[in-house]
């Protein structure tokens, strides 16, 4: 398929790129800046100009398509850099919302309709969980990121009205080298001075990057898929336990916890709270009933690969 990845030049755009590549399709990075698609990837992936606002950039994308055509859309500003000011929470919210629009738009002007379209999510959605399993059916939670993911969901609903096959991916934290997650709890680690966030109670749903991006690739290419899936691991386990298993990655301690008051004068105390001390015990039920095999289902193994390689 030609399949057109808008944010394909962040943490996990790139991974999927790139796997989509070694599976054969043509892939098209739809981005603000053509010069950064080729600075990346060279070659191997079409540049495609979009302004992560209006359809018109898709809809010529999709046209041009010889053959059938899919969308993944992974666009919105990061949760994770900066405070969450006024400002910044109406950009993290505007950029999703907006993102989804312009593609649900380009889908019914497009004279060529993609065979699929992927939107991005994430297990925020459920809001804190506590020790409640949270499959798919489970209900949307409170707070500003659960409102978020539930605007970013909703802005594609007439993808599937337009008779377009819609897969839906609410993502957990991806761990992988290079970026993401990961590159954030290192330092304190490496020197000796890591330790869980909080009380260390809260689950942590974690994805390795190479799950991330393959079961993105297996939905998009199942065309029995359709609907929502949470993308985390089935390897359930605290802040307390990731934490743990890290320091023995790195072969340091795992003994300095970081105090939830320290956290939110840190964050603020709206991000820290959603952000770090709350978290979600979210299994992928749909995703393993479908058939997928994770490559790294154990956060044992998943670390030390992101780490070492």
């Amino acid at each position: 398929m030609r399949v057109i990845v808008t944010g394909g030049t962040g943490f996990i755009g790139k991974a999927l790129c790139g796997l989509l590549v070694s599976r054969r399709h043509e892939v098209v990075a739809a981005s603000r800046s053509e010069e950064r698609v080729r600075e990346i990837f060279s070659d191997s992936v079409v540049p495609g100009a979009w302004d992560g606002k209006t359809p018109e950039g898709l809809v010529r994308l999709l046209d041009a398509a010889e053959g059938p055509a899919a969308i993944v859309n992974l666009v919105g500003e990061s949760i994770a850099l900066g405070r969450w000011t006024p400002e910044k929470k109406e950009r993290i919210l505007k950029s999703r919302v907006g993102a989804g629009l312009a593609v649900a738009k380009a889908v019914a002007q497009a004279g060529k309709k993609p065979q699929v379209v992927v939107q991005a999510s994430a297990v925020g959605y459920y809001g804190d969980g506590g020790d409640t399993l949270l499959d798919e059916s489970a209900l949307p939670g409170s707070g500003f990121l659960a409102g978020v993911c539930q605007a970013w969901e909703g802005a594609t609903q007439g993808i599937e009205e337009a008779g377009v096959r819609r897969v839906i991916v609410r993502t957990g934290v991806v761990l992988g080298p290079g970026g993401g997650a990961l590159e954030k709890f290192l330092p304190a680690f490496r020197m000796f001075m890591g330790g869980p966030l909080g009380s260390g109670k809260q689950w942590f749903p974690w994805i390795h990057l190479a799950d991330e991006v393959g079961a993105i690739a297996f939905l998009l290419e199942n065309q029995e898929a359709s609907g929502v899936f949470n993308l985390s691991s089935p390897g359930l386990v605290t802040m307390r336990a990731f934490c743990a298993e890290l320091a023995r990655a790195l072969s340091r301690p795992s003994w300095l916890p970081v105090p939830g008051f320290a956290l939110r004068l840190a964050l603020g105390s709206e991000k820290a709270s959603e952000m770090v001390l709350a978290g979600q015990r979210a299994c992928p039920k749909r995703l393993l009933e479908k058939g997928y095999d994770f490559l790294f289902p154990e956060v044992a193994r998943a670390l030390k690969h992101a780490i070492i390689g």
